[in-house]
């Protein structure tokens, strides 16, 4: 979270009648009538790329300003919107550094995962650079310096990946496995690139790098992962009965 944006954004809304009360919020409209968060941001998170005074950097930093007051995932809505439009690509260095500054903050960070999973890592356009940009780059360093706000940032990536390609988070995995305590949101990370509509994973590679994470025996869905993955089995919608065999034979 940057305080400093977040202050910054209240004044931007406020510049424009927009203001906190309470545990909502009113306009000028109609001063009278409490507003949520989320029509707020429904209202106001595209307007910030329309404001000409300011540059597009400017913007951007606006923009996560916005979404750390607001804590709303259609603010990050917007800013995909953006980087997407015709106006876009939004510049990189801006962009990725607001996912990863709030994928580390001790705070909740489900807005963020969430347009991370359906929106950046479902979108095949965009998978693979959004992974790299918040999660491989710089998976080394992490595993090898282990600091918490970093490490807070790989689980969370980690544990929403699934829909990402399997070529473009293999190497990322097998280096999160050499530290146990990526293990758990390594696990996650599997299982939904199994269950999700949009999952990657290669059966025979996956299966290996199951084999080498530490976790409790009674993990849930641990023994079905590992026999629909034995089975050469990549994705629940390709064949469902599997899944259900599998638990099934788990309780035999």
């Amino acid at each position: 979270m940057d305080t400093h944006a977040m202050e910054e954004a209240r004044q931007w809304l406020a510049d424009r009648g927009v203001v906190e009360l309470g545990d909502g919020w009113t306009d000028e409209e109609g001063p009278d009538r409490p507003l949520t968060a989320n029509e707020i941001a429904h209202s106001w998170a595209g307007e910030v790329f329309s404001d000409g005074s300011r540059d597009v950097v400017e913007q951007v930093r606006l923009a996560f300003g916005l979404l750390d007051l607001l804590d709303e995932y259609w603010v990050t809505c917007e800013i995909r919107f953006e980087d997407r439009g015709t106006e876009g690509p939004l510049p990189a260095g801006p962009l990725w550094d607001g996912y990863r500054r709030r994928l580390e903050a001790d705070r909740d960070a489900e807005a963020v995962t969430y347009s991370l999973w359906v929106d950046w890592f479902e979108d095949q356009d965009t998978a693979a650079t959004a992974f790299a940009e918040v999660l491989g780059n710089d998976i080394d360093r992490i595993v090898v310096e282990a600091s918490p706000a970093p490490l807070r940032r790989a689980g969370r990536v980690l544990a929403c990946s699934g829909p990402v390609p399997w070529p473009a988070k293999q190497a990322a995995y097998d280096t999160a496995a050499r530290l146990p305590a990526l293990h758990e949101p390594l696990f996650k990370g599997l299982l939904a690139g199994y269950h999700d509509v949009y999952g990657q994973l290669e059966p025979t590679a996956a299966l290996a790098l199951l084999a080498r994470l530490q976790l409790p025996a009674d993990t849930p869905h641990l023994p079905q992962l590992r026999s629909v993955l034995s089975a050469g089995h990549r994705n629940h919608y390709l064949v469902p009965p599997a899944w259900d065999d599998a638990a099934r034979g788990s309780l035999d």
